[in-house]
């Protein structure tokens, strides 16, 4: 070792010393290095990121010092090189610059995959905030709170979904039909349509006070849910689920996201927000699987109908406790004080977005000067008007473009064909196939576990290759090919032909609710990113109603009999595909 430091000294360039790799400090670093590991003087993680600090510094500074004399060495013999645009088979490749080139192409598909996933959540992002929005941002930013927000909407899909498998068995046991299970399930979404303005308007004010008022809405809906089956009363069942959708907290998780998570890790949070609610969706059913027991204390039951609500009020509890302990309620301050932006640059943007073009020249010149003060203060108000938020529906919708009503209608219906394929999985299957709810179970799990590996391959590589729209059609097409392969055109129902068809409609929406919500971010107006009536907001009522209307259609085609019900309820979802299919080739031009 001590030839080869002395080799590399004596082969060194003077005029460039200042750019090789200073092997003499590397080589004393790293037996400081190891006595501060021996002696336990340091905590080994910080003497690794010391170590590896030290590296890149010298490795970049070797990366400079070589593009430098290349650089220095092409223009001395200028002429003399061949260029590789005219012969690019002779060019030679630095290995360093393939390394190069592999790091960014790696850093390259992780961030795509990290903002696809992180457009999920239709968080819309602002344009590039000042520094004092960075600060204001990271003065109101809290770790814990920000977890307690994601848990909450892990909690919020697990308490969704744990009672798919068994709400049919429960509705028969409390003397109404098996397809009363579309009211079951549909009255947390018929709730969650008024929690979501409510609560996204209480977190102009606050964010622990809705969230404590929301977890105790799920503990007594979940109470009510299970004790409904030793009072025989589907009424007090209903109740309970509409307490629970009245505790849906997902507009304050999007808010707290979008206006409490600085800038710079917010594309993450959306990405841990989206994270959190498939995991939720995939957990909620395979949990109802494990709690396949019977057994009484006193006058309660506890069996597959009781214990999905029995244990989720145990986890509210448990999340409530946590959440008076641990949330720190940002700033008010901190998030009203932003500071000014350019007067002009405000108008203008304004004036883009509702699409207006006004003529620049005024009528006359003494217009000009006698109302240039008065232009002055107006464009000042446009200005404002145009940054702040939307204040009303009616403002928000006047925001929304023919092709964001496309891609909400097109949010629509991917919703629905989703909530039809799940909420009558366990009417479809017993009827079909004689399955318990075990087995139920366990297919709406693999169903809920292929959402992440399908968004890591769309937003990986897919999106690296196709245009987002042109995803958003081909992913249509294929959700339409799934709706018509889950008929039943024949006697005969084949177990292969409806596990075949449920995993080509739910992966199809699964794409398509990706690169069609990732369109949205991009087009949507930002006066949409803040406010009560933001971009988060529509996309959850959109969802929300047509899960509403799913769960009602479950519900209605149950009096025309089971046998009947797979057909008729696949009905609506094919038309509502062939719409947005047809309203995605008129606007296509536009999808940008």
């Amino acid at each position: 070792m001590v030839n080869f430091g002395k080799k590399l000294v004596a082969n060194q360039v003077e005029e460039w010393k200042s750019y090789y790799i200073n092997y003499k400090l590397m080589k004393k670093r790293v037996r400081q290095y190891a006595q501060q590991v021996e002696a336990g003087r340091k905590d080994r993680r910080q003497i690794l990121k010391e170590f590896s600090r030290m590296l890149d510094d010298q490795g970049i500074g070797a990366v400079v010092g070589a593009l430098s004399r290349n650089l220095a060495d092409l223009q001395d013999r200028q002429g003399s090189y061949l260029s590789i645009y005219d012969q690019p088979s002779v060019s030679v490749k630095d290995p360093i610059i393939d390394q190069i080139q592999a790091s960014v192409d790696k850093l390259t598909r992780s961030t795509n995959f990290l903002q696809f996933l992180g457009q999920h959540a239709l968080i819309v992002h602002e344009d590039i905030p000042s520094s004092a929005e960075d600060q204001a941002d990271a003065d109101k930013y809290h770790f814990m709170s920000l977890l307690l927000n994601l848990v909450n909407t892990f909690l919020y899909m697990v308490n969704t979904y744990i009672i798919v498998p068994t709400a049919d068995d429960y509705s028969m046991n409390l003397g109404a039909a098996a397809t009363v299970c579309g009211v079951i399930i549909g009255a947390m979404a018929v709730a969650q349509i008024f929690s979501s303005v409510y609560f996204s308007a209480w977190s102009n004010k606050s964010y622990m006070s809705p969230l404590v008022f929301s977890t105790i809405l799920l503990l007594v809906g979940n109470t009510l849910y299970a004790l409904a089956f030793d009072l025989q009363s589907i009424t007090v069942l209903l109740i309970g689920r509409l307490l629970c959708g009245l505790g849906s907290a997902r507009a304050i998780n999007r808010r707290y996201i979008s206006d409490c998570v600085p800038s710079k890790i917010r594309l993450q949070a959306s990405a841990g927000f989206v994270s959190a609610s498939a995991l939720g969706m995939a957990c909620g059913p395979a949990l109802a699987g494990f709690l396949q027991t019977k057994f009484k204390i006193y006058f309660l039951t506890f069996n597959q109908d009781t214990l999905p609500g029995w244990v989720m009020t145990l986890a509210w509890l448990l999340y409530l406790f946590w959440l008076w302990i641990s949330f720190r309620e940002p700033t008010r301050e901190a998030a009203e004080s932003h500071p000014p932006q350019d007067i002009n640059a405000g108008h203008l943007k304004n004036d883009l977005e509702n699409g207006l073009v006004k003529p620049l020249l005024l009528n006359s010149e003494e217009n000009h000067d006698e109302d240039g003060e008065q232009d002055y203060d107006e464009s000042e108000e446009a200005s404002e008007d145009s940054r702040g938020p939307a204040t009303s529906v009616a403002s928000a919708y006047r925001l929304l473009t023919p092709s964001v009503k496309v891609q909400l209608l097109i949010y629509f219906m991917l919703k629905y064909a989703m909530e039809i394929l799940l909420s009558e999985s366990s009417v479809i299957t017993s009827y079909y196939f004689g399955w318990t709810t075990s087995k139920v179970a366990i297919f709406l799990a693999v169903l809920g576990l292929t959402v992440l590996p399908v968004n890591a391959v769309v937003g990986t590589y897919i999106s690296n290759m196709f245009e987002d729209r042109q995803i958003l059609l081909a992913s249509q097409i294929m959700l339409c090919v799934g709706i018509l392969m889950s008929f039943n055109f024949v006697g005969s129902y084949t177990v292969p032909q409806y596990v075949s068809s449920a995993l080509i409609t739910f992966v199809s929406a699964e794409v398509l609710e990706g690169v069609n919500l990732s369109l949205l971010s991009q087009v949507m107006s930002s006066r949409l990113a803040r406010g009560t009536y933001n971009g988060g907001l529509l996309s959850t009522e959109a969802g929300t109603l047509a899960r509403v209307v799913a769960d009602g259609t479950i519900t209605l085609a149950g009096y025309l009999g089971v046998g009947r019900l797979l057909n008729v309820t696949l009905i609506p979802s094919l038309l509502i595909c062939l719409t947005c299919i047809l309203s995605t080739f008129l606007t296509f031009p536009t999808l940008y």
